[in-house]
Order: structure tokens, then C-alpha cells, then sequence
């Protein structure tokens, strides 16, 4: 007995000092629990509910349905939040207290590529497979590590098709100006413009970045203007593109094309600009156009999927809901191909996925990331989203060139 409880106190004085958790692999009764830190305060909390309700969504319809059966068993699923404020040193402090005291089976991701790096070298460390949706920098993926998944393209391409869309008007335009956030999402997303931009003839005028906390932009508007563009992008999320777009009014800056890599695919964009949200382009990971057949377990086409989100939660799903369900159908194939919830061969299981959903291909390279997935480019129209490049994807033909301000 005492040789018993002597071994009982090494095992958690080496549970407590690495970080072991002290629960085996494997679900606790009959459910799985997922745990996730997400923005639901902060700069990011608009984009933040979003991943959230993409979370749920899915969490609810496997509960309805049945369960998750992983080798011969059905389990429920649940998901513990914390909020991290849009703070990446929380998100990882969270993700800790998730793992070390909540006990979670695996981690779903936050949202942000700032908050997903930090998160990601926590579940590296705990060895805890985690699958994100909504952090695109490709930093997060050239660290080496094994249990992290992203099932979003990479960064540099949200706003590639923007450009490749502009390359087929007439007349085609031919200077760009780009603005960023100083993250590095938006740097990654502004240097991947440059990139196309050099090699499909393209002429970049203005490239610059502003600090990713900034209420004001009125200086990046102003310098854009000086160099009368063509193409207007911005590399930023939903505020950004809110503000700089406010701006570019303001200071009645007119150009052919005006793109954000984050903002238009968002309820809030329309419903802070209005009629100003007119003519707006965004890259997005997803749209109701695409034309994916998924396998089965969960709604097989894009269309199911926005008709049953939009009767949930009363606004057509954008793509950050989509590309959260996402995170969640690769944690759910990896399952049903490892037959277990042991965290190793999950992890095994998510490396080999190759997988068509409702939201695209799952698939991942060596790093963990899917650079399977295309990308689609959406317009605003009379207030709606239309799905315009490319064009074997699009719902809608391009509105361009954009007209001024005062006729939209």
C-alpha cells in the first residue's frame, strides 16, 4: 500500500511538472469534449462569434443525430469556451487550462493566426492534435510542428483571385495599392498580392503596413490616394476594412476595384457601411457557390449547409462559419478512419485525411496546412454576396468598374 501511494505521488508530481495531463486518451463516458479559446471580446470578437457559432453548429447536429460512433461506440459531443479577449498570450494560458484542468480530448482552434501560433506551441508541447479554421499565416505551419492542422488555404492566396478576376476586365486595370495590418496574417496576405502582382503584370504603387491595434487610418487612406490606383486591397480583418473603407469615402479616393482579405463575407461589414458595402470585393475560403459533394455524416453540399445555418442562427453562414464546421468534419473523419480517441493515432489519422466536404477538400501537406482548398472571390451586390471568380464557381459576373461613391 504504501509502495502504491508513493508511485501515486511521483506520477502526478510528473503530471503537474511537465504538463501531462492526468487523464488518459479517450473520452470520459460516452462524450468527447473539445475545447476551445476564442475571441469573444476584443478586436476580434465580431469574427470570433462567427467561429463559434461554426463550432456549435456542428456540435448540435452530431448530437441530434446520433453521436460520433469511433470504434463501435457512439459518443456526444460537447465544447468548452473561454474567452481570450483577442489576446494571444491569453489564447495560450486558455488553452493550457483547458488541457492541464478542464481535461479536454482535443483542442478546436481560436481565431486569428496570432492567437492559433501561440496556441499551437501549447498543444505542441501537450502533444494535444488540435484542427484550426481560422488562422491562415503560414508561420504557424513552418515551426515544425506535428499537432497542429489548418483546413484553410494559406494566406498569401486571399487576394490572388482578386487580382487574377481584375487580369480578365476591360479595361483591365493595372496599378495596385495595398495596405496591412502589421500581424502576420496581413503580412503574409499583403506579400502574396505582391508576389502575383510582380508576375502577371501588374504594377505595385503603394505598399505599406499601419499597427494592427490603429482607430486610425485616415494617414494609409491619404497615401493611397496620392498614388491614384487602379486596385484598392487591404490585408486587415473586419475592422479594418470597415474603417478603411469609411475612409476611402471620406477622402472620395476612386478606384476600379476595392478588395479586403477580411470584412465583406461578414454580416457586420454590410450592416456598418450600407450602400457603401456596394461593389466591394473579398477573397473568402468559402462560399454557397462552390460545388463540393461531401461524404457523408453531415450536410453534403454548401447550400444544405447555409439553408440549415440560416435557419439556426438567422444570417446566411459566411466563411468563417464554414471554415469552422470544417475543423470540425476533420476532427470527425479522423476519428471514424483511427477507430479510436487515442491522441497519437488521431494526429496519424489527420495527417493522412484526404476528404471532399460540403466547405471543400480536407487535406494536408507535411505541415499540417491544406493547400488543396481554392479559394473563391465574392462581391457585394445591391447588398448581397455573389460568388464572382472563378468563373466555374460564380453564381454572378463581376460589377466593374466600380462606379463613385455617390452612385452606389
Amino acid at each position: 500500500m504504501l509502495r502504491t501511494f508513493r508511485l501515486f505521488l511521483i506520477a502526478s508530481f510528473v503530471a503537474a511538472t511537465f504538463g501531462v495531463p492526468a487523464t488518459p486518451a479517450g473520452a470520459a463516458g460516452d462524450t468527447i469534449l473539445f475545447g476551445s479559446s476564442v475571441s469573444l471580446t476584443g478586436s476580434l470578437a465580431k469574427e470570433g462569434k462567427l467561429t463559434q457559432e461554426g463550432y456549435d453548429f456542428w456540435k448540435d447536429y452530431i448530437n441530434q443525430h446520433g453521436g460520433l460512433k469511433v470504434g463501435g461506440k457512439s459518443y456526444k459531443v460537447d465544447i468548452k469556451y473561454y474567452d481570450d479577449e483577442s489576446k494571444p498570450a491569453s489564447a495560450q494560458q486558455l488553452a493550457e487550462r483547458l488541457i492541464d484542468q478542464d481535461h479536454v480530448n482535443f483542442i478546436l482552434g481560436p481565431y486569428g493566426s496570432g492567437t492559433a501560433f501561440t496556441v499551437a506551441q501549447m498543444v505542441e508541447r501537450k502533444k494535444m492534435p488540435m484542427v484550426e479554421g481560422n488562422g491562415a499565416a503560414e508561420k504557424i505551419f513552418s515551426q515544425g510542428f506535428k499537432y497542429t492542422f489548418g483546413v484553410l488555404s494559406p494566406a498569401a492566396r486571399y487576394l490572388e483571385g482578386v487580382l487574377d478576376m481584375a487580369s480578365k476586365q476591360k479595361p483591365r486595370p493595372v496599378t495596385v495599392a495595398i495596405s496591412a495590418a502589421s500581424d502576420a496574417f496581413s503580412l503574409e496576405v499583403q506579400q502574396g498580392v505582391v508576389n502575383y502582382a510582380n508576375g502577371h503584370g501588374f504594377k505595385i504603387v503603394y505598399s505599406n503596413k499601419y499597427p494592427d491595434t490603429t482607430t486610425d487610418v485616415s494617414s494609409v487612406v491619404s497615401a493611397i490616394k496620392a498614388t491614384n490606383p487602379d486596385i484598392i486591397l487591404n490585408a486587415g480583418h473586419l475592422q479594418d476594412a470597415i474603417l478603411i473603407n469609411k475612409g476611402l469615402k471620406e477622402q472620395n479616393v476612386q478606384a476600379k476595384i476595392y478588395g479586403y482579405s477580411v470584412g465583406p463575407d461578414t454580416p457586420d461589414f454590410v450592416n456598418s457601411l450600407g450602400k457603401d458595402a456596394n461593389f466591394v470585393y473579398g477573397g473568402a475560403q468559402w462560399s454557397e457557390a462552390v460545388k463540393y459533394h461531401g461524404a457523408p455524416g453531415f450536410y453534403a453540399t454548401a447550400m444544405s449547409y447555409a439553408d440549415a445555418f440560416d435557419k439556426v442562427y438567422h444570417h446566411r453562414p459566411d466563411y468563417h462559419n464554414a471554415e469552422s464546421t470544417a475543423a470540425c468534419l476533420a476532427f470527425q473523419y479522423a476519428f471514424a478512419k483511427a477507430g479510436t480517441l487515442d491522441s497519437e493515432k488521431v494526429r496519424d489519422a489527420l495527417q493522412s485525411l484526404d476528404i471532399v466536404t460540403f466547405y471543400g477538400i480536407i487535406k494536408f501537406d507535411s505541415r499540417g496546412l491544406n493547400v488543396y482548398k481554392p479559394m473563391v472571390v465574392n462581391q457585394i451586390q445591391n447588398g448581397k454576396l455573389v460568388t464572382v471568380w472563378p468563373a466555374f464557381t460564380a453564381n454572378g459576373k463581376p460589377m466593374y468598374p466600380t462606379p463613385p461613391w455617390a452612385q452606389r
